[in-house]
Parts: structure tokens; C-alpha cells; sequence
């Protein structure tokens, strides 16, 4: 099970600035050296946190999986064709939102992700989609043959006691459908070191990603040491699946 490292909010505290640090690039490159197996950066196209100059350094220089995650609009699929990361995935997105409120709408939005998914594709780009633990999303997922889904556990992770277990058991249900279809699956959102054991020990995920618990955790003890801390944590639970 592989940790992508989401950095879009080093960008964030850059930003509110408008200045050169901290830099992304370089937080990038501490969390490689604590374990990361790849880093994710979402390209907004109002370009509150990450820049197109971020991306580009990234691409250059990144030894792990460089995950793009980005709106399925004419200007960012350019830019992913053009850059060619070694993942995108596809995400809603509105100006007004904090953070991303949910999975994208694949029901009501099946022709323009398909065709999304075509011109990455042709571009040798493989896609994952970002979706609610639904299996009616998930089947229409690999209908618009994407490569693989990210599982949103954001209502698991806000979610205690009866209700969160509810909701784990969505997640769950989730993944075994989609592997059992042919899909890839990953999940993230919400994710932290007091709720990930629980995802991490669910069989078959193929990866976790997560961005704001780990940053949080560096502005107080550093990027490398937060990225091995929840290595740790996910290594701890697969041991534990194996074990039972």
C-alpha cells in the first residue's frame, strides 16, 4: 500500500503571501526522504495554492508517482497532456469550496468525463476518478474505462461511534466491488493518524492519499519525520491484515 503525499498546502501558507516559501518543491523533497511513495498536487484552476511553475519542477525532478489531480476542464487537461504526470486524477471542483466536498458526479456528468478520460488517455496518462463509496459510481467508473478509483472517506473520517462504522463498512463494500470489476482502487480525503489503521487495513487498496494531517503535522515536527510517522501507522495495520 503505497502514500501519496498531497503538499497543496505548503503552497497554501506560500501563498497568503504571494511570496517564495515555504516551497512546495522542497517539502516535496522532505517527504520523499521520509517514505513518500509518491506526491499529489491539485492544480485549481483559480490557482489558490498550487502554481503551473510548481508542477512543472515536480515533474522534473520527482522520483515517485506524481499524481495530478485537477478538474476535467478544456485549459487543465492541456496543461496534463502536455506535461504527462505519471497519474491524474480527476476531482470536482468549485471556487467557493474550501476543500473538495465529495466525489465528482459521475451520473450526471458521464459524457463530459469520458471524453475527459479519452484525451488523457491518448496522451498515455492512466486516470483514477474520485469518487463517494457508492456502488452505482463505481460501476459507471469503469464504464468511462478509468484505470482506477479513489475511494472519498471524508464521511468516514467526520463521521464517530455507529455512524463512523456505518461508513467504514461503505468504504469497505466499496473497494471489494471495485476490485472485483477490474478497477484499481486508492482512497483519501479526510484521513489522519487517529482514523487511518481503519482504512489502511482494508485488503486490496492499493494506495492512500493524504495531504492536510501530514502538513499540519509538519509545521510542528517536519515534513520527513510527519511522512514516516504515518508510514508507520499504514504499515502497522497491513502487518495486522496479513496477520489474521
Amino acid at each position: 500500500m503505497i502514500l501519496g503525499v498531497n503538499i497543496d498546502h505548503v503552497a497554501t501558507i506560500r501563498q497568503s503571501r504571494k511570496g517564495i516559501e515555504p516551497d512546495p518543491v522542497m517539502a516535496a523533497t522532505l517527504a520523499i526522504l521520509g517514505g513518500a511513495d509518491g506526491i499529489t498536487v491539485h492544480l485549481r484552476e483559480d490557482r489558490r495554492h498550487i502554481q503551473d511553475r510548481d508542477l512543472k519542477i515536480l515533474k522534473e525532478f520527482v522520483p515517485v508517482e506524481l499524481n495530478l489531480e485537477m478538474a476535467a476542464t478544456k485549459e487543465i487537461i492541456g496543461i496534463a497532456t502536455q506535461l504527462k504526470p505519471d497519474l491524474v486524477t480527476l476531482v470536482p471542483e468549485k471556487r467557493q469550496e474550501l476543500t473538495t466536498e465529495g466525489g465528482l458526479g459521475v451520473k450526471s456528468q458521464k459524457r463530459s468525463i469520458g471524453e475527459a478520460i479519452k484525451k488523457i488517455h491518448n496522451s498515455g496518462i492512466p486516470v483514477s476518478l474520485f469518487i463517494n463509496p457508492d456502488i452505482e459510481d463505481i460501476r459507471i467508473s469503469k464504464q468511462l474505462d478509468a484505470d482506477m478509483v479513489e475511494i472519498h472517506t471524508g464521511m468516514y473520517a467526520n463521521a464517530k461511534g455507529k455512524k463512523q462504522e456505518k461508513e467504514l463498512t461503505r468504504v469497505i463494500n466499496s473497494v471489494r466491488h471495485a476490485l472485483d470489476i477490474g478497477l484499481m482502487v486508492n482512497a483519501g480525503h479526510g484521513l489522519n493518524y487517529f482514523n487511518v489503521i481503519k482504512i489502511a487495513s482494508i485488503q486490496g487498496i492499493r494506495g492512500l492519499y493524504i495531504g492536510h494531517s501530514i502538513v499540519s503535522r509538519a509545521v510542528l515536527v517536519g515534513m520527513e519525520r510527519a511522512v514516516k510517522e504515518m508510514k508507520e501507522l499504514i504499515k502497522e495495520a497491513t502487518v495486522e491484515m496479513r496477520l489474521k
